[in-house]
């Protein structure tokens, strides 16, 4: 038996073809002229036959996920078969530039004579960005335990849907961890096995040593441990040549003497408070700082700079120059919870994203700037110099402030308050030897530090927390509108104007501004320099 036709074929006569905008003494079947709407769209080609459009939206993550994705042009945009799992493997589309049209058709059929037809179009906008699903799916892993040819869902038992008591959490649960991602590509590779040209045969003194897939970056720093018996006097003749190779302009010469004479004031400095003291690009910085110091690995001055030729084992007053690690204390121990901790964190796992959920290979948008001529080298339209430097928070602290991040690096002499340096130069006259985990300061001296520190920014998230809540109801409810429409949340959950109106005070306790944050990254700068 055969098949019926999936499609049934039109047989009708196009009578007249009717364009809106189009000229009244215009021939039916001829060109005509029509004038564009200036309404841009976004075109997504949905992998699948659509029957439902909300629930096409919702394997999108809905409107504001599509957004969202729109607004960052290195992203792909995710599709996710089965929304409601949570470990379900999203398929990624790719951004493309496309110059469409998107027509609207209608056709009318006179109901005497089915073959006399009306087809009327209409230009409902201009689609200058097209989502194409281009690569494969991944693969898919259920939540289901398989046992004896029996098939048990997990779902009920690992998602929490409810506050649970603890005998959820102490029930049997079966194995299941899934992996984060099966793939990092989607797109299928053809893999030629042959050695690279470039790359010549390397032989390591090291047996256990790891081959590296990239050049080494020759920056010749000089790592010193702290068991180390001797401090190296001079730099690497490589780290010279680097520097005269980049060293080619009247500013760079007056940064090496500017960091010259730092290194002659104060023996040890952090990274991050070199940054902060005068500017200079990053990458010049990691070719200058070989020059005049070495990078302490292990031991009280760990991932801090220390001029060549400078023992701080050996000289007690280097027990100002130590690095304290600190570290805001988030329990109901102490008080705070993640939620109601006003100093935010300098990386989170909520905002991390899978490699195949970016395209890295997208060309950045061309900027243009004005070159000043030769003659005139100072005009009123040359471009602000770029700044690399620093803000002061990123390595000092003063009582009353909140720290950028919540893991601080500081030296001990960047705690700018009476109290700690009190306890600092407590034992001083007294020191015999110097130990890798305190250094020239008595036992038990970095813990107290690590309490005066916590107690003053403790009493600086209470006071704003007790001015927030001094303020007039009105100014209070004003403030939390303002930053609910600044926050990034889903147009389902947002409270209309009255309801922001009437916050419970209760609520109102949580919405206090962060700190201000600064690039404050840990110092550990040893891959830098592989």
């Amino acid at each position: 038996m055969a098949a019926e036709p999936r499609y049934q074929r039109l047989d009708f006569t196009l009578k007249e073809l009717t364009l809106p905008g189009a000229a009244e003494d215009a021939v039916p079947g001829s060109s005509s002229t029509l004038e564009l709407r200036d309404r841009k769209l976004v075109c997504v080609e949905y992998p699948a036959v659509v029957h439902n459009t909300d629930k096409m939206l919702d394997t999108l993550g809905g409107e504001q996920a599509v957004s969202k994705t729109f607004a960052d042009p290195n992203r792909r945009l995710e599709l996710r078969f089965r929304p409601q799992d949570p470990f379900c493997h999203s398929a990624c589309g790719n951004r493309l530039s496309s110059s469409n049209i998107l027509l609207r058709v209608r056709r009318r059929v006179r109901r005497k004579d089915p073959k006399d037809a009306e087809i009327q179009m209409d230009v409902v906008g201009i689609i200058g960005t097209t989502y194409k699903f281009q690569g494969l799916a991944d693969f898919q892993y259920l939540a289901v335990d398989s046992q004896g040819g029996m098939h048990t869902s997990l779902y009920d038992r690992i998602i929490l849907r409810q506050t649970e008591t603890q005998e959820f959490f102490e029930q049997p649960v079966p194995y299941f961890l899934p992996p984060v991602i099966f793939s990092r590509l989607d797109n299928p590779m053809d893999y030629f096995y042959r050695a690279e040209a470039h790359q010549a045969p390397q032989t390591y003194a090291n047996k256990n040593s790891i081959g590296l897939n990239r050049a080494r970056r020759p920056h010749n720093a000089i790592f010193v441990s702290f068991n180390d018996a001797v401090v190296p006097t001079e730099c690497l003749e490589g780290a010279r040549q680097n520097w005269a190779r980049c060293c080619l302009k009247d500013n760079d010469r007056l940064a090496e003497e500017q960091i010259k004479k730092m290194f002659e004031s104060r023996p040890i400095w952090s990274k991050n408070a070199v940054k902060a003291n005068f500017n200079i690009h990053p990458e010049k910085l990691k070719l200058l700082l070989p020059l005049f110091a070495y990078y302490m690995v292990t031991g009280p001055w760990r991932s801090l700079w220390v001029r060549l030729g400078y023992d701080p084992r050996k000289d007690p007053e280097s027990k100002k120059y130590q690095m304290l690690d600190f570290r805001m204390r988030c329990s109901t121990k102490h008080g705070y919870s993640f939620s109601k901790l006003l100093v935010k964190a300098k990386r989170s796992s909520l905002n991390y994203s899978l490699p195949i959920t970016l395209n890295k290979a997208v060309p950045q948008a061309t900027s243009v700037m004005h070159i000043p001529s030769r003659e005139n080298p100072s005009t009123s339209r040359d471009s602000a110099p770029l700044s690399y430097q620093l803000k002061e928070s990123a390595y000092i602290f003063r009582e009353g402030m909140l720290p950028p991040y919540r893991q601080m690096f500081y030296q001990l002499c960047d705690l700018d308050v009476d109290s700690i340096r009190q306890a600092i130069e407590q034992s001083s006259g007294t020191e015999q030897q110097c130990l890798e985990r305190d250094g020239w300061c008595a036992a038990g001296t970095t813990d107290k530090l690590r309490d005066l520190i916590f107690s003053m920014i403790k009493n600086v998230m209470q006071a704003q927390k007790q001015g927030f809540l001094d303020l007039p109801k009105k100014k209070r409810r004003n403030k939390l509108c303002v930053q609910s429409l600044l926050k990034d949340v889903d147009p389902e959950e947002e409270e209309e104007e009255e309801e922001c109106e009437n916050k419970e005070d209760e609520d109102e306790d949580d919405e206090v501004q962060l700190s201000d944050g600064s690039e404050n990254e840990m110092e550990t700068e040893i891959l830098d320099y592989l």
